[in-house]
């Protein structure tokens, strides 16, 4: 593997696009650590030492922003407005036919749809560092601070600081477009990993600091290498469902007469059901937040469905995690659409007759693929979270297994992506 990595640097035009690539990802960090016109940085590296880390609501955009966030830089919002923006507009492909339409026009259709992306992550910015500015005024950014994080805030001040982060965020989104463009992999995936395996030596180092820290972090250590070697075990892996396709004649030329397969993943998802089943059980603490602290049922709430070890929280944690996994499965994948094209170009799977019962026989694979794919989700998603409850760690790494499966996947696919510029140079590639 080291040698394919020499044999990379040795060529002129993969070497180029991997220093590129490494620059951008260099430009991303330091904008992390600049901090906003009217932030008072050293009141806020006070407030994080005082805090130890904030408020654990906000954990989900600090964890995509590599810890901006909480340090209220140009940055902070990272690369969260974007990856919701594409979310939301993948959905909306269900709810508005024209959206679906766009998506089906080809190269053209999706450059729409990158554009609506576009202008709904600028509009999903403002509204997001107004909210970020609006907690961190009311202290709710750093619970219990003695100092502020923004001495003057005034409504001058204010709408610099909202303009200066939404500004941030564009530049972030362009920044993971020149990846794609002139890089290597995919642009805004290599900027979550980037900002998630940046959080990785600080969470560390923070349990090895502690009572029995050198112990615990041997365990730690461990179950991180075992769910890594989980993820790629699952993640490499796929369904294969053969494909035919018919001979036919075009003029005087013989077409078709090939065999090939539809792979399918078992964990299609991704890490979105993850990222949705957090946001949804953080939204029982945000009500608590804002009502008062000695009424019952904000006391119900904090014990039974704020606390991550509480039972409740965990069995609705997983629950959330199939639901979605199945959801976002429908949605992405169409079945009837994927027999429609393999019925328009000849090709039907053996022993099922094209058409309605092709459609019928994928959806069936399916749901039976998804089934152990959600289950496997949820236990990349808990077995980090049990582990630090039994150790009784307090500093965990952001939603363990999420972060451990988005920095395996993005890596794989850096990786296969390399390996295929390699093998087209006649290099021996990373994978065997």
């Amino acid at each position: 593997m080291l040698s394919a990595f020499v044999r990379a640097f040795r060529t002129p035009d993969l070497r180029r696009k991997l220093l590129f690539t490494i620059a951008i990802m260099s430009i991303f960090r330091v904008g992390s650590f600049l901090p906003t016109p009217g932030v008072s940085y050293p009141n806020v590296q006070t407030c994080i030492a005082e805090t130890a880390g904030g408020n654990d609501l906000l954990g989900l955009v600090n964890l995509f922003s590599g810890g901006a966030l909480l340090q209220l830089s140009v940055f902070a919002l990272g690369i969260m407005p974007y990856i919701t923006a594409s979310i939301i507009v993948q959905l909306l492909r269900v709810v508005i036919p024209r959206f679906e339409a766009l998506h089906k026009e080809g190269q053209s259709g999706t450059a729409k749809l990158t554009q609506y992306t576009r202008y709904l992550t600028i509009g999903l910015a403002i509204l997001q560092s107004t909210t970020v500015i609006t907690v961190a005024r009311n202290g709710g950014l750093f619970a219990g601070c003695s100092v502020d994080v923004i001495p003057n805030a005034g409504v001058i001040t204010v709408l610099l600081m909202v303009l200066t982060m939404t500004a941030g965020t564009g530049l972030i989104m362009w920044l993971g477009e020149l990846i794609s463009e002139r890089g290597i992999g995919n642009g805004m995936s290599l900027l979550i990993f980037t900002s998630i395996a940046a959080s990785f030596p600080t969470a560390l180092w923070s349990i090895a600091g502690g009572d029995n820290g050198i112990t615990k972090f041997i365990i730690v250590l461990a179950v991180i290498i075992l769910v890594i070697g989980l993820v790629v075990f699952v993640e490499q892996s796929q369904r294969r469902i053969p494909v035919q396709y018919a001979k036919r004649m075009v003029g005087r030329r013989m077409y078709g007469g090939s065999s090939t397969y539809i792979p399918i993943k078992i964990n299609m998802a991704g890490v979105i059901p993850i990222i949705f089943a957090s946001s949804l059980l953080a939204v029982p603490g945000l009500i608590a937040q804002f009502g008062d602290q000695t009424a019952g049922w904000v006391q119900w709430l904090s014990v039974y469905l704020v606390d991550p070890a509480a039972p409740l929280h965990l069995v609705l944690y997983v629950v959330l995690i199939i639901f979605f996994c199945y959801f976002y499965t429908a949605i992405t994948f169409n079945p009837d659409e994927v027999a429609d094209n393999m019925k328009k170009y000849g090709g039907f799977i053996p022993g099922i007759r094209a058409g309605r019962p092709t459609a019928e026989y994928l959806s069936y694979v399916i749901s039976r693929i998804t089934a152990p794919g959600s289950v496997y989700l949820a236990l990349v998603a808990l077995i980090p979270t049990i582990v630090f409850i039994l150790l009784d760690i307090s500093t965990a790494i952001p939603f363990g297994g999420a972060s451990i499966l988005i920095v395996v996947g993005v890596g794989l696919e850096t990786v296969k992506q390399i390996e295929s510029q390699l093998q087209q140079r006649h290099y021996e590639g990373f994978l065997r």
